[in-house]
């Protein structure tokens, strides 16, 4: 057997072993990952209703759904019918965002759990187990060395909060985000490598990283390294390409070889599509999540 077909035979005995867990892709019975796709929603068919943005997401093949807060406003009513219609189309709302207060900054630390506090009842009410956290931005005055560790001091905190607590059987988890600093230059948790020293320090298990790879990448890239060197504590990972946010395959990132590494890595978080799709929105995100079952399948 030659390398190519050793490669192609190893990819598919991960996938076999992973058949229980895996996420179906719908309108491909034969292409499954071992680790569930998701959509940030904020990504596309922003100027539709919020139901019918379910119905795309579903159209597409995906069975979780992202979310940024979309559900501040909303009444009763609206919690009622939006868990009917998701259940109606088989979609779980995997992770949450859009806190107002970072890790990072002692003085926001108070605001931070009262946030926190305020919404774990709705995660609950959606059946939301995830709630990613932001660092903040940089703290005048403060050194990178103390700031890290308020980073700690403030996920500890929160950790409090969610201890033992389960959302619809799942452990709750708090996940630490990097942003570049291109998009954000007064942002404090620039670096992937920084991350995951903070959610070690950290130690418990109940917080993980979320890694964004479009994000590392403008950062400091090497992205597959960290990857490999961490994956016990990466939560969830964010897909997109550089330069422009889109849609995997149309820029510099390898996504082939990383998603073939999640898998190697036996990653079973979810994997969320986080792009700006350079085309219809419903033919990209199916498009990305066949990219994915191609990879993991060992096919170009």
């Amino acid at each position: 057997m030659n390398r190519r077909g050793f490669a192609r035979s190893l990819a598919g005995t991960l996938l076999s072993s992973a058949a229980l867990a895996a996420n179906q892709v719908s309108g491909h019975s034969d292409e499954v990952t071992p680790f569930p796709l998701s959509v940030m929603l904020w990504t596309v068919f922003r100027s539709l209703p919020f139901e019918v943005r379910l119905e795309k997401v579903a159209a597409a093949g995906y069975k979780h759904v992202e979310l940024v807060g979309e559900y501040q406003h909303w009444t009763a009513e609206d919690f009622e019918r939006i868990n009917r219609k998701r259940v109606e189309l088989g979609i779980s709302f995997d992770c949450s965002a859009g806190l107002k207060h970072g890790v990072g900054n002692p003085a926001e630390r108070d605001a931070l759990l009262e946030d926190l506090a305020r919404t774990l009842p709705i995660m609950e009410k959606i059946g939301c187990p995830s709630i990613i956290l932001m660092s903040g931005n940089i703290v005048p005055g403060m050194n990178a060395e103390t700031q890290q560790q308020s980073c700690v001091d403030g996920l500890r905190a929160a950790a409090h909060l969610v201890e033992g607590k389960t959302i619809d059987g799942q452990s709750v988890r708090l996940l630490l985000e990097n942003i570049d600093p291109e998009e954000n230059p007064k942002y404090f948790l620039t670096s992937v490598s920084r991350g995951f020293e903070i959610v070690k320090s950290v130690e418990h298990p109940q917080v993980q990283f979320l890694y964004d790879f479009f994000h590392e990448q403008i950062a400091e890239g090497n992205l597959i390294e960290k990857l490999e060197r961490n994956i016990q504590h990466v939560g969830l990972v964010h897909i997109a390409d550089v330069p422009g946010r889109h849609e995997p395959g149309t820029g510099e990132i390898n996504y082939t070889n990383i998603f073939r590494k999640l898998a190697e890595l036996n990653y079973r978080h979810i994997a969320a599509m986080e792009f700006l799709p350079s085309g219809d929105p419903v033919s990209q995100l199916r498009s990305a999540r066949e990219m994915v079952a191609r990879a993991v399948a060992g096919r170009v």
